[in-house]
């Protein structure tokens, strides 16, 4: 992960940065999906979280080699959102770069059908399923998320990220069509 690319969302008094920034991130699952890519990964600078200020920002920050990121961008993934984001170019990665995990984070939030599937596993009723889910989905869920379609399953879901503490050790590994990886980390500056 020597290089990386950082579009930034323009203002727009037409479009909430919420619903850019997931537009813009479903086109780039999209293209990951497509490039069936498992070296680029993603950072969003300017994330927020708690509960009342949880929010991937207006900047966005893909990692990856130089090689890479412009195969990435030689593909028409942006059209229709050119006129929403600047886009730099290919740039190297500063010298006096931190590492960060960027990862998916799943919750259980209580729904029917997750507690009907728990009541049919653990033989017990269904009300009573829900009265333990009611429990955890009472907690207050702090990571900025989006709404994310799945290349894959066609599903429509909340997509929880989690910026882990930045370290001075890069790790390996596979990212998935998200940019995101359990464990493999991107340059934090």
């Amino acid at each position: 992960m020597d290089h990386y690319i950082d579009i930034r969302l323009r203002p727009d008094p037409d479009f909430a940065p919420a619903m850019l920034m997931g537009a813009l991130y479903n086109k780039l699952h999209r293209a990951l999906f497509d490039l069936e890519s498992d070296d680029i990964g993603v950072s969003f600078p300017m994330h927020k979280h708690g509960v009342r200020a949880r929010s991937l920002g207006e900047h966005l920050r893909l990692h990856g080699t130089q090689a890479r990121l412009k195969q990435l961008m030689s593909d028409a993934w942006l059209t229709g959102m050119r006129d929403h984001v600047s886009v730099s170019e290919v740039l190297a990665v500063p010298d006096h770069a931190k590492q960060i995990n960027v990862s998916r984070r799943q919750f259980n939030t209580g729904s029917p059908s997750r507690a009907k599937r728990y009541a049919k596993r653990h033989n017990i009723t269904e009300e009573e399923a829900k009265q333990l889910y009611a429990k955890v989905a009472d907690k207050r869920i702090e990571l900025p998320f989006m709404m994310i379609n799945s290349r894959s399953t066609q599903q429509r879901f909340s997509l929880f990220i989690e910026h882990n503490k930045p370290t001075d050790t890069a790790l390996g590994g596979a990212f998935n069509h998200y940019g995101l990886s359990p464990q493999a980390t991107v340059p934090w500056f």
